[in-house]
């Protein structure tokens, strides 16, 4: 790159001026502002695309995340409840139900339903394991975007202030600007580079995972999971029957099968046991009271527990179609989907713009440091052309800004010292040779007319200590020579 601008932007120099065109300088320096301004605008776009991407896939790893969180919850609690509260109802209708064996054998077959239910949800995969990984990759997922969307926000402002820093550098002509943009631009030509470097790495490792997620995915899953779940819901084909059907189906009808049960005893054992119980127990008494009258003891009676063991079961039965919901391949098969389109499309898109950015980035940076050196040149060449010229001469401009910090030295004597060298204005005897070919009358009666002073209008310029308005070192020796032997003939003359 820098051999191609060197070559398009070289110029011959200018034989009056001696100093190269500043025209090639000047468009790189556009066409650098130009393309660091394209690059800004690109990146932030890819910047926006790539985080919309990632927000994308921690929704769908979240939303995941909580579907599995919610399988294990309802089989925990459904387990929970089959082994300890239905469990100590039917203990206690067994005692209160003892008598007859009909309803002692019903009670055993609900127990031996509620085992079988117990046995199909712990067949269940248990997703403890996968939401711990969810979790974590989650995490360290929006931990790794944050900081790398922050970073990228400060780079395109730190370009934005470099390629600022360069164009006040050439438009200001100072050295010093120039010095530190080319150390930034160093610092962000590598800076940008490096950004490409990550960018396209990320794209192409993303890309590689993209081809294949379904592979990737049962490689990092066979351990925990089965290969026959992964790929339900992975491919979520309709065809194919569900794994957990057969538990779900067994749940079902084991569940249905106790609630019948259930409510057999609550039809026929209520309406009995109660008050044959209170009967059997007021007979045995030794001391019958008279004054109360015979009310069914509620501690003896089955109805709260019949009661307790149905409204379990129709827990159980909610508990059942949430879980039928959730472990249907649907829903998570969706959030595998989104997760793929935000990180395969919009995340990858996102960083093929940033890449993009890094390029141009690159490339304007590395036009500022072709610049750069020919910048120096022409500051340096308009030095020369500033050390050419005699810093003494009262018509020069940079002996003016000098003049301020360092007076003139007496030997050379300017205009308006030149008079009070020589005396007074009146001392002053005009030579004998003539300059105009016009009247010395009519000359001096012009001179008056425009204001200049009539004694001295027809006296040479080398007399009057005057320079020639344009001219060289050389011809400035030749002035003073002239000057100094003009003076030493006056000073013979008056003698």
């Amino acid at each position: 790159v820098y051999l191609i601008c060197l070559c398009c932007c070289k110029r011959d120099r200018d034989a009056e001026s001696k100093r190269p065109h500043s025209c090639c300088v000047t468009w790189m320096a556009v066409t650098a502002g130009l393309i660091c301004c394209a690059a800004v605008g690109i990146g932030f776009y890819g910047n926006s695309e790539t985080n919309d991407g990632v927000f994308q896939l921690l929704y769908a790893l979240d939303h995941a995340n909580q579907t599995l969180t919610g399988i294990d919850s309802l089989v925990a609690s459904t387990t929970l409840q089959m082994q300890g509260a239905l469990e100590q109802h039917l203990a206690r209708l067994n005692e209160l139900l003892a008598s007859r064996g009909d309803y002692v054998q019903t009670l055993k077959f609900t127990q031996q339903l509620a085992g079988s239910i117990i046995l199909q949800l712990q067949g269940l995969p248990a997703w403890r394991g996968v939401s711990a990984d969810l979790t974590l990759l989650s995490g360290q997922v929006a931990y790794v975007e944050y900081y790398r969307w922050l970073a990228y926000l400060l780079f395109f402002i730190l370009v934005l202030t470099v390629c600022l820093l360069a164009c006040l550098g050439l438009a200001k002509h100072s050295r010093c600007l120039l010095v530190m943009m080319l150390c930034c631009g160093l610092l962000m030509l590598v800076l940008s580079w490096a950004s490409m470097a990550v960018d396209t790495a990320a794209a192409v490792g993303t890309s590689d995972f993209c081809v294949a997620p379904d592979k990737f995915i049962m490689n990092q899953t066979d351990d925990e999971i089965s290969a026959e779940v992964v790929h339900y819901y992975l491919y979520c084909d309709q065809s194919l029957s569900s794994p957990f059907q057969q538990a779900l189906t067994v749940f079902q009808r084991s569940l249905t099968t106790m609630q019948i049960q259930i409510q057999g005893l609550i039809q026929y054992a209520l309406p009995l046991f109660p008050t044959a119980e209170v009967q059997e127990r007021r007979a045995g008494d030794p001391h019958p009271s008279f004054c109360s009258p015979e009310l069914p003891d509620p501690s003896l009676s089955p109805q709260k527990d019949l009661l307790g063991v149905q409204h379990l079961l129709n827990s159980s039965e909610t508990s059942l179609h949430q879980l039928t919901a959730l472990l249907d391949c649907r829903g998570l098969h969706k959030d595998y989907l989104d997760g793929l389109i935000g990180i395969c499309y919009d995340g990858v898109e996102g960083l093929l713009y940033l890449g993009l950015f890094s390029l141009l980035a690159a490339a304007a940076f590395s036009t500022v440091i072709c610049a750069a050196p020919r910048a120096w040149r022409q500051l340096a060449a308009r030095d020369r052309d500033y050390d050419d010229m005699d810093e003494e001469d009262p018509f020069n401009p940079q002996a003016r800004r000098i003049a301020t910090h360092r007076p003139p030295r007496g030997q050379l004597r300017s205009f308006c010292s030149y008079s009070s060298s020589l005396g007074s204005q009146s001392s002053l005897h005009p030579p004998a040779q003539t300059v105009s070919n016009a009247p010395v009358s009519e000359y001096m009666n012009q001179a008056v007319l425009f204001g200049g002073n009539p004694r001295y209008e027809n006296v040479p310029l080398i007399g009057r200590g005057s320079p020639p308005p344009t001219y060289s070192p050389s011809m400035r020796a030749t002035y003073l020579a002239v000057t100094d032997e003009h003076v030493r003939h006056r000073g013979d003359f008056s003698a």
